[in-house]
């Protein structure tokens, strides 16, 4: 066995031990026990949050929970760029995973799919993967792996995922603040609630939209 099959065979067991431990605490990942253990950490939180949620995407546990946490935590914007940064990060560090580490196992999560991303990167690039972030075609965090063996230049996937899944950022996090303004007996909780309802709103209407978009004779 050569050097680089260690490694990748070394990393792959740690990917494995930690989605095995990542699926034992699952059911310990609801929004309050996670806001309470970030919020112990003052003025860490925010680099705390980050990193567990670069975890968290690299081991298949649900987002959403997350992104509301960060409403909770740090308001609507704030917590809607900590969001982002590390659902980006993590989303990343998947795509390169896939790419240069462990392209097999994703090959085989990802089943008779994977052609149909392939071709879609290979015809449209980053279009394509704009729209496989706002049409839910893949499960999130496996489309993260999956792109990883197409052609797709990594700045071009950083950059389309970041900006595609800012309105579902928004939303959850606006969803976060409204529950935490909510739980004070804030007025605040009212606004809050109907941005929140308008965002879903907007990422309900994008799908249909750019179906429409791409279904348009050109």
């Amino acid at each position: 066995m050569n050097h680089k099959s260690a490694i990748r065979l070394a990393f792959a067991a740690l990917l494995v031990a930690a989605a095995i431990g990542a699926l034992a605490y699952r059911g310990d990942f609801d929004a309050a026990a996670v806001e309470a253990w970030v919020r112990r950490y003052g003025i860490w939180a925010p680099v705390i949050f980050v990193g567990l949620y670069l975890i968290a995407t690299v081991l298949f546990l649900p987002g959403s929970v997350l992104t509301i946490v960060g409403g909770m935590l740090f308001g609507p914007l704030l917590g809607t760029f900590y969001s982002l940064t590390g659902a980006t990060a993590g989303a990343t560090v998947a795509f390169l995973i896939a790419r240069y580490l462990a392209s097999g196992w994703v090959a085989r999560k990802a089943g008779g799919r994977l052609k149909r991303l392939i071709e879609g990167v290979e015809a449209e690039g980053w279009r394509f993967v704009a729209f496989t972030r706002l049409v839910p075609l893949f499960p999130f965090n496996l489309l993260n792996y999956a792109l990883g063996l197409t052609r797709i230049p990594l700045s071009h996937y950083v950059i389309t995922s970041l900006i595609c899944m800012l309105p579902g950022g928004l939303a959850y996090a606006y969803l976060g603040d409204a529950g935490r303004e909510a739980a004070a007996g804030s007025d605040r909780a009212i606004k809050a609630g109907l941005i929140a309802l308008a965002l879903f709103a907007v990422v309900a209407f994008l799908p249909r939209l750019i179906r429409r978009v791409r279904n348009r004779p050109r």
